[in-house]
């Protein structure tokens, strides 16, 4: 039967085969991903590898006791590669957030100087030979620069980690591992010598094989094992996706809920998406603290995504990048499915609007004009019948009275037709340069009529302002007619113009406006108390007045004047 330490020994030799074949398959792997991706990171975990791989493979080459020149230059090489490795992951994982300047010159300093050291050593004693001092203060030295970069990635990896997604954090923790293990390998065949059939060596071996394999779960794990890790990201955008084809009625409904597992997906610190116009429909901060400078867009038919990534997320979420455009072409047939149901709804609402209108147009066209055209017939009925009896002074007073129905009808006709215009939004703004003082003085020459000379104008600032004349004329006739209707004299029709506005105000030395009517005063049919009973109106001037203002971007108020009067304000945007 073979001996305790034999089986030790085939077992250490097993193991030994099996990790140089992974870290050769590392080396392949290293350097596939870089010509895929050709990063900087990409670079340097592939010059580790390559390290690995040659170290593993050329090593056997080597005789235990080197001879010659080229033998003893060779074995000088491999270890140079022990020592260039942990600075090549040491780079790796300072590729993504860079250190201080002052740290790097530091270790370029002392790899640079254990390099040297390595081609300045006599002579690396062979196994069995004696080892002098200075050889291990060399490999004191050699031990600590390893542990020290080792625990600088393992640091930084096991950090950045925290805050990616499920994917990126256990291939970062996996290649944190997988440099400590590696690390504690290293550290353990020093102590465990030349003898391979000690404990010693197969935990050195189990360890390093541990290592290995982390590393190539961190640097290109299965897609199998992806998917698994990825189950907690992957069922919120199920969710999510689910969602967007039941639930969300709006865009912004479609944006929001989509954006928050896009941004798991990936570690987004930031996300935002916009329509195909570029309108912001919504956005949102992720996990991550730090984001690279420029976003990652992706851009598919009628919606645009941008996600700030973290700078660990191009090279350890590159699938989830990648699937950012298969979400993203979803998120956009979602958005057009709802564009098309707001389009839809925005048709009927007009629909019923309109439907609305008319029906509102007709209710209030039949009862404003029931009472004149009651007049109207009355008065021909009279005529008509008893023609013949009335003297020539009744039948003109008759006549006369005709003559105010029909224009008051007239009148009520015009003003009904002018809402339901308003109301339709039907009424087309023309903006043209117009000399303000002009135009208001021919405007009160109309709607004073032989009163004019109780209406004074007075206009300052600029002379030729850009607004559509007929709104104009028409906001003013209402004003300045119910001011002489229903005030007193003297009416002041004022204006101040600039580039940005111009501001009309028409006042009056009447009673005013009774109080309790203020608020409603804009609506229609409200007129002021005491006039209803002596003063004719339909009540509708001021609500066509306030809708031509509004129609032309500007608003019309009250105020009250002091000590008595009203006061109309108009304002209106010039351009």
């Amino acid at each position: 039967m073979r001996s305790i330490g034999g089986l030790l020994h085939d077992l250490v030799t097993a193991l030994n085969l099996v990790t140089s074949v992974l870290f050769v398959l590392l080396a392949v792997v290293g350097v596939r991903r870089w010509r895929r991706s050709r990063d900087q990171a990409a670079l340097w975990i592939a010059l580790s590898f390559l390290c690995l791989g040659v170290l593993v493979s050329v090593g056997r080459l080597v005789p235990t006791h080197p001879d010659g020149f080229g033998e003893n230059t060779l074995q000088r090489l491999l270890v140079e590669l022990l020592v260039l490795f942990p600075y090549l992951v040491y780079r790796f994982a300072t590729a993504f957030v860079p250190p201080s300047r002052r740290l790097q010159r530091i270790v370029a300093m002392l790899t640079v100087g254990l390099s040297i050291w390595t081609f300045a050593l006599p002579s690396f004693p062979a196994k069995g030979d004696p080892r002098p001092a200075g050889f291990y203060l060399y490999i004191v030295a050699f031990l600590l620069h390893w542990a020290v970069l080792s625990i600088v990635v393992t640091v930084r990896l096991s950090r950045a980690g925290r805050g990616q997604p499920s994917v990126a954090r256990k291939r970062m923790r996996m290649l944190a591992f997988a440099a400590a293990a590696l690390t504690l390998a290293v550290i353990g065949s020093v102590f465990a010598g030349d003898n391979d059939d000690s404990g010693v060596a197969l935990a050195v071996q189990i360890i390093s094989l541990a290592s290995a394999c982390a590393f190539l779960l961190g640097l290109e794990p299965p897609q199998m094992v992806r998917s698994s890790w990825r189950q907690p990201e992957a069922q919120r955008l199920q969710e999510a996706i689910r969602g967007l084809m039941t639930l969300a009625t709006t865009r912004a409904e479609v944006a929001q809920r989509v954006l928050g597992p896009i941004a798991g997906l990936v570690g987004a610190g930031e996300a935002a998406i916009y329509d195909g116009d570029g309108k912001l429909l919504a956005r949102q901060a992720g996990p991550v603290s730090h984001t690279k400078a420029e976003p990652v867009l992706v851009e598919e038919p009628g919606v645009v995504l941008k996600v700030w990534t973290s700078p660990y997320a191009p090279f350890f979420g590159e699938d989830e990048l990648r699937s950012l455009h298969a979400v993203t072409a979803l998120a956009g047939i979602a958005l057009d499915r709802v564009r098309l149901f707001e389009q839809e709804h925005q048709s009927r609402l007009a629909l019923e609007r309109a439907n609305e209108l008319m029906t509102n147009f007709v209710a209030l066209a039949a009862h404003e004009l029931r009472t004149p055209v009651t007049t109207v017939h009355g008065f021909v009925q009279t005529l008509n019948r008893l023609g013949d009896r009335l003297d020539e002074a009744r039948k003109d007073e008759l006549r006369l009275a005709l003559e105010q129905q029909t224009q008051r009808m007239a009148s009520l006709v015009e003003q009904l037709l002018d809402l339901s215009r308003l109301d339709a939004e039907a009424v087309e703004i023309r903006p043209q340069g117009v000399d303000l003082r002009l135009r208001l003085q021919e405007v009160v020459e109309v709607a004073a009529g032989a009163r004019v000379a109780d209406v004074k104008v007075e206009v300052t600032g600029a002379r030729t302002v850009r607004v559509d004349p007929s709104i104009v004329d028409h906001i003013v006739t209402n004003l300045v007619t119910n001011a002489l209707r229903y005030g007193q004299a003297p009416v002041r029709v004022i204006a101040v113009a600039d580039d940005d506005q111009v501001r009309i105000v028409v006042e009056d030395a009447g009673p005013g406006v009774a109080k309790e009517i203020e608020e409603t005063l804009f609506e229609r049919f409200t007129r002021a108390g005491v006039a209803r009973d002596r003063v004719a109106g339909t009540g509708l001037g001021l609500a066509i007045a306030r809708a031509y203002a509004r129609a032309h971007r500007g608003d019309l108020r009250y105020e009250r004047r002091q000590p008595t009067g009203s006061r109309f304000v108009v304002e209106l945007p010039t351009g």
